[in-house]
């Protein structure tokens, strides 16, 4: 676990993919920062780092909020992919969360979570200019609250008039791929998600919505502001 502890030791927010499939990851991002009153596992920011990790199936934009708080709170954000990969595999039977106990101790983890319906929408969206290699999506998603459950907004990223017309989709970007991955990620992330809820470091969030309305209520609970995105909004 020699590359891993050199990248935590950094700091570091790491993607973390699992043993079960390659295309399949069970992301854990890390971030070093100030810990806040009311976040679970809140430790005294004075005498160490908090390592933060981010939980949640692929496409539900972990990397994205991982990236966000790590300006904000100006630690790093490192994404491993491959080394981390290299880790669970050379490391025998051992889970995911237990690689993780041995190289570092866990504060808080953040488990992002979004309807399936809402996800695939999301995932049979996105779109990558073959040209500049920017990441858009042509999604509208728009669904109505019922029996309970919030409605849910988001809205489309569309792509610049020069990269309309040479918008193409990810291979693996399918309805039956989607699922698949969804599954094996359902199956996986069980235990690690059962893990730290029973240490009482696991914070369940579920998404309102796209990153105009997640951001907001996300730093909320994690008792954060965000002055630029204050100041951007009152604009």
């Amino acid at each position: 676990m020699a590359a891993l502890n050199r990248l935590l030791r950094a700091g570091a927010a790491v993607r973390l993919p699992t043993a079960a499939a390659r295309r399949c990851i069970l992301s854990l991002a890390f971030s070093g920062g100030d810990a806040r009153q009311g976040m679970p596992g809140r430790r005294d920011p004075v005498s160490r780092n908090v390592q933060w990790v981010f939980l949640g199936c692929p496409g539900v934009g972990k990397g994205t909020y991982a990236s966000r708080l790590s300006q904000l709170l100006g630690v790093p954000h490192i994404a491993t992919g491959d080394l981390v990969r290299e880790e669970l595999a050379s490391s025998g039977p051992l889970a995911p969360q237990e690689i993780l106990e041995g190289v570092t101790d866990i504060d808080l983890v953040v488990n992002l979570k979004l309807r399936e319906d809402v996800l695939l929408a999301k995932c049979l969206g996105r779109r990558i200019c073959g040209q500049c290699g920017k990441n858009f999506n042509v999604a509208s998603i728009n669904v109505k609250g019922e029996n309970g459950r919030p409605g849910i907004f988001m809205a489309p990223l569309p792509p610049p008039a020069q990269c309309m017309s040479k918008l193409v989709t990810r291979a693996d970007d399918t309805e039956e791929v989607v699922k698949e991955r969804l599954r094996i990620y359902n199956e996986t992330s069980q235990p690690v998600e059962e893990f730290y809820r029973s240490r009482g470091k696991l914070l369940e969030f579920d998404l309102p919505g796209g990153i105009p309305e997640s951001w907001p209520k996300l730093l909320q609970v994690l008792n954060l502001e965000d002055h630029d995105d204050k100041q951007s909004a009152a604009a």
